[in-house]
């Protein structure tokens, strides 16, 4: 697959609580104003066999599936507009700082991937541009999370 869009940003707050939001992809058209619903099968935290339907601000819909899964790191979808094969990487790293980073890049292939491709990333550029600082206020101002092991259910029976 051809990168077409690549987006890197720093978040004032713990890799816990930006992979919460992240993961919590039925809230994002809160800060993403492209979107007016994600629905997600199962319901909750994105998953490894997680799949959703997104409906976009305009009433189009896409719908994804989970293809990569990294707890607390990394998630990717993939899906098809028109011609195009896409896949949507999020991914969730610690700074020095003790902050984190977010990176959000869209893949393409396919029969006009050099042409739609170029168009369908210029547009969800614009999307995207306006999402990060909508996303970066909103994790600067929630509370942090619980520890990560209790969010994917990973907590030993031991630990308190």
């Amino acid at each position: 697959m051809k990168r077409l869009l690549e987006r890197t940003f720093p978040v004032a707050t713990t890799p816990e609580a930006a992979w919460t939001t992240v993961a919590d992809a039925s809230a994002w058209p809160t800060w993403a104003g492209h979107l007016r619903r994600v629905d997600l099968t199962p319901t909750g935290l994105v998953t490894p066999t997680t799949e959703a339907k997104l409906t976009l601000s305009n009433r189009t819909t896409a719908t994804v599936a989970v293809t990569e899964f990294d707890p607390g790191r990394h998630f990717r979808w993939e899906g098809r507009f028109l011609w195009l094969a896409l896949g949507y990487d999020h991914t969730i790293e610690p700074t020095e700082d003790g902050t984190a980073r977010i990176t959000f890049a869209v893949d393409g292939d396919g029969f006009g991937v050099s042409t739609l491709g170029r168009l369908f990333a210029a547009i969800y550029a614009r999307n995207l541009d306006r999402a990060i600082p909508r996303l970066q206020a909103q994790l600067e101002a929630a509370p942090a999370p619980p520890p990560l092991e209790r969010q994917i259910g990973t907590e030993h029976p031991s630990a308190g």
